[in-house]
């Protein structure tokens, strides 16, 4: 009886921690597009699941999509508190709170989202996220390939911007038509359609994926052909969530963490943001404006004073905004992702 018990014993303590290790954990993930489109299932998807197998199924990911959570606007503050365990988050929801991140906004400065997620990545750990998202654990950059002007008229000049309402993608580019003599109007991604189909809005900044992703090319037929700006989103993590977890979990997490997995999350959302570029162009019912050379230049010019203002805005924060845009370029330029 003895014997039959002491080999129970051994069988049970041999079962237990790997049972126990095999659903280790279970993190909450929160963003706020539908579940379908490109940012989910090509970047944030593939992202879980990879931690997930990496971790041998000791980290779960629950994800919770499409504001189910909180609003976009929210999702910071979500993961700060710990009401999740990670959020997806656009920084330029909440104008003036992350100055330093709001660099990624201004147009013109990368052409590429693949390459210029791992510069933006590689820059902000060490120029930003120290000062400004020191709160959370910050993961990585998710940005679409360079969005442009959507529009129910044609526009390839900024002074014909001029009157016009546009839903801007973030607080930068908000102040960018705000300069050119437009009116910002703030709602969130999945708000666009109904404040174009009001007349709320004449117009949108949004990547090429989110004319289909969101059944905007009834009412925006006007698209101008050019790298325009970027938005670029991040993940980040609860601080407690990361340190709750054991030493080889977090390293799975760190290692899930880089400007490598920055680069691979925006490849599938570039990818899918060219193929529906293409399907534009195919389509008879959509008009895609190149601008001349000269057009090009009054845009960029017409940006300027935006650097300015963003330097006012990070050296207000007692940093150095300088040597933070140099940085940038820089990092821009060693990832070939300058526009």
């Amino acid at each position: 009886m003895i014997n039959r018990r002491i080999a129970l014993g051994a069988i049970i303590s041999a079962v237990v921690p790997f049972a126990a290790q095999a659903s280790d954990v279970t993190l909450r993930l929160s963003h706020w597009v539908p579940a379908g489109i490109a940012p989910a299932k090509a970047g944030i998807e593939p992202w879980a699941k990879s931690v997930e197998e990496a971790s041998n199924g000791s980290i779960k990911i629950q994800i919770f999509p499409a504001q189910q959570l909180g609003k976009a606007p929210d999702h910071y503050d979500m993961a700060k508190q710990g009401i999740v365990d990670f959020a997806w988050v656009n920084p330029g929801y909440t104008a003036g709170r992350f100055p330093v991140y709001a660099l990624t906004e201004i147009p013109f400065m990368a052409d590429n989202s693949v390459r210029g997620a791992k510069a933006i990545h590689e820059w902000y750990v060490e120029y930003g996220a120290p000062a400004e998202m020191e709160d959370v654990k910050f993961c990585f950059v998710h940005p679409h390939a360079p969005g442009t002007l959507h529009s129910k008229t044609k526009i390839t000049k900024p002074e014909e911007v001029k009157g016009k309402n546009v839903r801007p993608a973030h607080g930068t580019m908000a102040r960018f038509i705000s300069l050119l003599g437009g009116g910002p109007v703030q709602v969130p991604a999945p708000e666009v359609r109904e404040a174009l189909a009001r007349g709320t809005a004449e117009a949108v900044t949004f990547p090429w994926g989110a004319m289909y992703d969101f059944k905007l090319t009834g009412e925006v037929p006007q698209h101008l052909d050019m790298p325009f700006y970027l938005s670029a989103q991040s993940l980040v993590m609860n601080k407690a969530s990361y340190d709750k977890l054991s030493d080889a979990n977090k390293k799975v997490i760190d290692e899930h963490c880089s400007p490598e997995w920055s680069a691979k999350v925006a490849q599938g959302w570039n990818d899918d943001d060219m193929a529906a570029r293409d399907k534009l162009i195919a389509d008879p019912d959509q008009t895609l404006n190149e601008p001349t050379a000269e057009e090009v230049e009054a845009w960029r010019a017409a940006s300027q004073p935006l650097i300015e203002e963003w330097k006012a805005s990070v050296n207000a924060k007692g940093l150095d905004a300088d040597a933070i845009l140099a940085a940038y370029i820089a990092s821009l330029e060693a990832n070939d992702a300058k526009y």
